[in-house]
């Protein structure tokens, strides 16, 4: 019984600990640029576009479609940069709470 109430504590202190480092993903961030840096896009560790700046040469009407890609490839490559930012997050925030267990990513959790 002892065992269970230990386990429950531990459940509460994860608890605890996952809502607090949620809350914290919002100020990590990563910038990444594409075209040359004539893009740059960052995102927060909430996965949230947080800041666009397009260099103002980009901006041409006849050309909308080459500044939609940049702006794309910009954001998906933040995206992917901060995922290895929020995993070492979360497992310094779980920490001697959760068992390191292979193949367990907390970071699904966080969607």
């Amino acid at each position: 019984m002892g065992d269970m109430m230990g386990l429950m504590g531990k459940m509460k202190d994860l608890q605890a600990n996952m809502k607090t480092a949620q809350e914290q993903l919002s100020g990590i961030v990563e910038t990444a640029e594409s075209g040359g840096g004539m893009v740059k896009a960052t995102v927060n560790g909430q996965k949230t576009l947080v800041g666009l700046e397009i260099d103002p040469e980009l901006v041409n009407p006849d050309d909308k479609e080459m500044l939609q890609d940049l702006v794309v490839a910009a954001v998906n490559k933040a995206l992917e940069n901060i995922e290895p930012k929020v995993k070492e997050h979360l497992q310094k925030a779980t920490a001697g709470v959760m068992p390191n267990i292979p193949g367990f990513d907390l970071s699904s959790l966080m969607k």
